[in-house]
């Protein structure tokens, strides 16, 4: 029994050996970590626990899909690479934006280190035109959905698989990705400050579920092999398939994959009924700007609730 729980456990610390090891990978992960982990100490009230455990998860579910033995049943089965790359494009992103980490991060930064690099930098015209553009919601859901088709592509597929640097690539930019749309969608604060207003946030989530699911449901419908480069790396699961791991990798883009959009536009749609609430979205400020200038006004000394209140009934 000892003997059996021993190899449990080096099985399980086996797992955490990288298959691939990257510097690169270790490098962003502690500054990572540093700088949260900082951020926590100087600014508690920005990252309640519930937050931090959104973050954790997030960064645990990236590690898993960048660093660890998972990478090798990647390269060795496809509907393991569609796992891969859901927890790197859309669970892990979607669970350190819930997190709402910016703040926190920001704050883990020395202060001299964000007065003289950081801000000088984002204040940059040429940093300020990129991003505008990069974060435009054509273009962040143009990418969102360009990068799952265009390294899906069998021909791009069969040489990212072979070379290791198109292969580091391939996982990076997804990861990368997955992180600046779920930024955009689960932004919780009103437009502006926020990128976008709630009803886009809501509608870039769910627009982009179609093509995922039509390119889900190609590959895990068609009888053609798209995707030989397996057979000829050699399976890691000999029992299943080749047709069978395609179907399933398919049904990865399918269905999980889409319903993270719906779970995203959920997200949004919540936060758009919070702000409205709490009187936070642009029409409500400039209501509540007028009753404050009505309450200042010496005829409001003797009016009553409903003449304060206005008229609340909604415009035909």
């Amino acid at each position: 029994m000892v003997d059996g729980a021993l190899n449990l456990l080096l099985d399980f610390l086996r797992w955490w050996i990288p298959w691939e090891p990257s510097a690169s990978v270790v490098v962003a992960f502690a500054l990572a970590v540093w700088l949260y982990t900082r951020g926590v100490r100087r600014s508690p009230m920005t990252a309640p626990w519930h937050r931090q455990v959104f973050f954790w998860l997030g960064m645990l579910v990236l590690y898993v899909g960048l660093h660890t033995q998972l990478d090798f049943y990647a390269e060795h089965e496809f509907f393991i690479h569609r796992i891969q790359h859901l927890g790197l494009h859309h669970l892990g992103p979607f669970l350190i934006v819930l997190a709402f980490p910016g703040v926190t991060m920001r704050r883990g930064l020395p202060v001299r280190w964000r007065t003289r690099y950081l801000r000088p930098v984002l204040a940059w015209a040429p940093v300020r035109a990129f991003f505008n553009v990069l974060l435009h919601p054509f273009v962040a859901g143009l990418l969102f959905v360009g990068l799952i088709y265009l390294w899906l592509w069998p021909a791009v597929h069969f040489d990212a698989m072979l070379d290791w640097r198109l292969y580091h690539i391939m996982n990076f930019s997804m990861a990368v990705d997955g992180l600046l749309f779920w930024w955009l969608v689960l932004d919780h604060r009103p437009h502006p400050p926020a990128r976008l207003a709630p009803l886009m946030r809501i509608f870039l989530a769910f627009i982009t579920i179609i093509p995922q699911l039509l390119i889900g449901a190609y590959i895990a419908l068609t009888m053609k092999n798209l995707y030989p480069i397996y057979g000829l790396c050699g399976r890691a699961f000999a029992g299943i398939a080749p047709l069978t791991d395609q179907h399933l990798g398919g049904l990865v883009i399918w269905i999980p994959s889409g319903m993270m959009g719906v779970l995203g536009g959920l997200v949004a749609f919540s936060h758009w009924i919070r702000l409205d609430s709490k009187g936070r979205l642009p029409r409500n400020r400039r209501q509540r700007a007028l009753l404050r200038a009505r309450a200042a006004t010496p005829q409001a000394q003797s009016a009553g609730p409903v003449e304060l209140a206005g008229n609340t009934e909604k415009s035909t």
